[in-house]
């Protein structure tokens, strides 16, 4: 039974229709809501949304994202992929399921529309779904910050600076040297994030495997690689190097210049998606990246 449900919102698109959506279902079964402290006030704000019946909607409570990742028994996304890679950061290595509401246009994680939202609500009430594992990457900088990367971590040359010059050490065996515009550790997740625009390949994200991608390489070798992802995989900023950004899931979490090292490790099922069925990957796949030519050829 889910007793306890938290909502993270996109910071701009409107979230109302979900909000009393959820807020109905809510009050209707005596399901607390939690919000951060930052968007509680959105998800308290009255809204066109009819009592449930025998009483009000009810307020959210304010918590801290530690509070909320430790309390929640289901984790509501309302926004898009970045809301959602936002949601799954916040209960990483919990076994609290992730229900992805779409806002705008199609993207990967989220699972449903927000006029789907009742029907998915229903599902979740009778246990009509399924849980998807998502592997997640996690590094320490040379701060000693930790960051865990739901679709990618990215060293990325930065303007005014040299390329990325680095070496690749697999289970402590140098494999290859990159130069290039930025080289990308992504999980399978995200495979069809900036790994894809620099040319990596597409991969289920059932698949538990760490792509290490160059973004317009400069140097002869140019390929991706897929690791397994119990493999050791370790990162030298060489000598050659500029000055680098490390952007976590297209955030910047830090920087690196020549000399540093960082090792990425893979953590297997990190976070929990919840599935309806309603879609698979490929189809969503196929749509958001507009996939052609494959089932036009006779």
């Amino acid at each position: 039974m889910v007793h306890t449900v938290g909502l993270v919102l996109h910071p701009r698109r409107d979230s109302a229709p979900a909000i009393d959506t959820i807020m109905g279902w809510a009050a209707a079964r005596q399901v607390t809501v939690l919000g951060l402290p930052d968007e509680v006030g959105r998800i308290d704000s009255p809204n066109a949304g009819s009592d449930p019946p025998g009483g009000g909607m009810g307020r959210a409570q304010a918590v801290e994202a530690a509070e909320l990742a430790d309390r929640a028994s289901l984790l509501v996304s309302l926004g898009g992929d970045g809301t959602m890679l936002r949601s799954m950061r916040l209960i990483a290595g919990r076994t609290t399921p992730v229900l992805g509401v779409n806002l705008g246009r199609l993207g990967f994680l989220a699972e449903i529309d927000v006029d789907e939202l009742p029907a998915a609500l229903s599902a979740i009430d009778g246990h009509e779904f399924t849980v998807e594992p998502r592997m997640a990457v996690r590094s320490t900088l040379p701060n000693g910050r930790q960051v865990t990367a739901f679709n990618d971590i990215a060293l990325v040359r930065m303007p005014g600076h040299g390329s990325a010059a680095i070496s690749i050490t697999v289970q402590g065996r140098p494999f290859v040297r990159y130069a290039a515009d930025a080289v990308i550790v992504a999980t399978t997740t995200g495979s069809t994030a900036y790994s894809f625009s620099a040319g990596g390949p597409i991969v289920s994200p059932t698949v538990e495997g760490v792509l290490v991608v160059p973004a317009a390489a400069h140097s002869a070798f140019n390929r991706a690689l897929v690791l397994s992802a119990d493999e050791h995989l370790a990162l030298d900023v060489l000598p050659s190097s500029g000055r680098l950004a490390v952007e976590v899931d297209g955030e910047v979490a830090g920087h690196l210049v020549a000399g540093d090292t960082m090792t990425v490790t893979a953590v297997p099922a990190a976070a929990r998606v919840v599935r309806l069925g309603h879609t698979t990957f490929y189809e969503r796949a196929r749509r958001k990246l507009q996939v052609s030519g494959s089932l036009e050829v006779e």
